[in-house]
């Protein structure tokens, strides 16, 4: 079972330009009273005796950048019993340009696993516009696991490059693969238990889910005001089935359905990439620099066929590294997050075509976090370990089988590549998961916006649909489009519909669609 049996989300998004809505029927929500921007005195009101030390923290903040702010904030590892031990979280705050903010927007970018601290120092305007900026302090974490918080630590950057590209040996299929996948993916997770000092077991959802709340109430926030992407939809919704009456603004990008089961989520995406590539190959046959030729289904044998060759006879690329069809399909999908990249893909499948795989190499790298001879983080590490306790084990033979014929249907030229034999960090995780795939309702809470893209491969807009429709107070805006997310990335009239319900309460019609 590879890591796309998993919840397989990446950050992603591109800033766009703001432009007036109009033509739209809105309904509204009362205002939050505004702050100075100062630090608030903590929210401790209705916390536990055994809680309070952890919502009562006053928070030293420390400039770390242009208009930045950071500090650290104690959390307990678990939250049933606090004397198991503290963790430590990350946290970045810009401050609003008005100077007169509206309080506090915190913000998750994807994931899991995905970084906020060093995503706000690096490129505030992917997460937020000019307009979310100024009337909001921003607020970036790292969540329990990842980045600069207490982190889940696995391999040194040789050794993880081993475990995320090296080709095992054996052909696709076969027991020997099977074995040399078994034995990686046991490796790896043995790694992961013995330098991350025993906090695997409580990387989980519903805790960072609740580390939120320690960091609305220590922000000084009566309410959280909230926009998460990709993963980050299922942070939020999560928070919002456990405090609905703590939730006050909440826009959830690229939903996900919490309901859902790994193997659905997997063959969902799988459908979703496939579909995102033959809407590449449309764009890719109109170009003069398209590899292919013919018609689409024309293209996609062609590609099909160019990732088995690749994986019978591996490239080498100019650093040593040899690209095999695994390797290869981690390309691909990383390009198909946005139409902007897929000029890259077009030169990378046209290299491989010719012998070459470094353009192939740049693009998976991107996906896996490598910069150079190391990695920005620990994503992939992070994004591991949440999945192993987020999901419930479905790994059985049968159900294995069961996917790759429905993946097999469904996804052709996705799906040798999606979800080998072998191969799964879970199976031999330090503890056994304890997620439940359920539907998440949130009863009382205020509306909660969930912004779905047509044609998202990575979430899936059925997925944004169906949490839309879950949540009691559930509102769907429609982006139609092809790339993953929608808010901040070129379409007016999603960003000033999210602008205006996080700014000034205002919500739009359940169904608003934005073509």
């Amino acid at each position: 079972m590879s890591l796309r049996r998993r919840l397989a989300t990446a950050v992603a998004g591109i800033a766009a330009l703001a432009v007036a809505l109009s033509g739209c029927l809105y309904a509204q929500i009362p205002p939050v009273p505004p702050t100075d921007g100062a630090s608030l005195a903590p929210q401790t009101d209705g916390v536990s005796a055994e809680l309070l030390p952890y919502y009562g923290q006053t928070l030293d903040w420390q400039p770390c950048g242009t208009g930045l702010d950071c500090t650290t904030v104690t959390v307990p590892r678990d939250y049933a019993d606090p004397s198991v031990g503290d963790l430590e979280l990350a946290v970045v705050r810009h401050r609003a340009t008005s100077g007169t903010p509206i309080g506090s927007l915190l913000t998750n970018p994807g994931g899991p696993g995905a970084a906020g601290v060093s995503l706000m120092k690096q490129a505030l305007s992917i997460l937020v516009d000019d307009k979310l900026t100024q009337d909001y302090d921003v607020i970036g974490f790292d969540p329990r696991g990842v980045g600069e918080s207490t982190a889940v630590t696995c391999y040194e950057p040789a050794q993880l490059d081993a475990f995320l590209y090296d080709i095992p040996p054996g052909a696709r299929g076969s027991d020997e693969r099977k074995a040399a996948l078994d034995q990686r993916a046991a490796d790896f997770a043995q790694a992961c238990q013995d330098h991350s000092d025993g906090i695997l077991p409580y990387i989980t959802t519903e805790n960072s889910a609740r580390d939120m709340d320690v960091l609305r109430a220590v922000l000084g926030d009566p309410k959280l005001n909230y926009l998460g992407f990709s993963y980050g939809t299922l942070l939020g919704a999560t928070y919002a089935g456990l405090f609905p009456e703590r939730v006050n603004r909440m826009v959830l990008d690229g939903g996900i359905d919490p309901s859902v089961s790994g193997s659905d989520t997997s063959l969902s995406q799988a459908v979703g990439f496939e579909q995102s590539l033959r809407s590449f190959m449309a764009d890719c046959l109109k170009t003069k620099d398209c590899p292919f030729a013919g018609t689409v289904d024309d293209a996609m044998a062609d590609v099909a066929s160019l990732l088995a060759r690749v994986d019978a006879r591996p490239i080498t690329a100019g650093d040593g590294r040899r690209l095999g069809g695994d390797t290869l399909m981690t390309a691909i999908t990383a390009a198909l997050y946005s139409e902007e990249s897929w000029p890259y893909l077009r030169s990378a499948l046209t290299d491989v075509s010719n012998g070459r795989a470094d353009v192939a190499f740049q693009l998976a790298d991107f996906y896996n976090g490598r910069m150079g001879d190391h990695y920005d983080g620990n994503t992939m590490e992070a994004f591991i370990a949440y999945n192993c306790m987020d999901y419930p084990d479905q790994g059985t033979d049968a159900a294995v089988a069961e996917l790759q014929q429905k993946l097999d249907a469904a996804a052709p030229v996705i799906a040798p590549y999606w979800s080998g034999s072998g191969g799964d960090p879970c199976k031999t995780w330090a503890a056994p998961p304890t997620g439940k795939r359920e539907q998440i309702t949130a009863p009382g809470s205020p509306p909660i916006l969930v912004v779905g893209t047509t044609g998202d491969p990575a979430t899936p807009y059925e997925g944004a649909q169906s949490l839309a429709s879950q949540l009691a107070q559930g509102i769907l805006i429609t982006n139609v489009g092809e790339g993953h997310l929608g808010y901040n990335k070129g379409n007016a009239c999603v960003t000033d519909a999210v602008d205006a319900y996080l700014i000034d309460g205002i919500v739009p019609d359940d169904g608003h669609r934005c073509g």
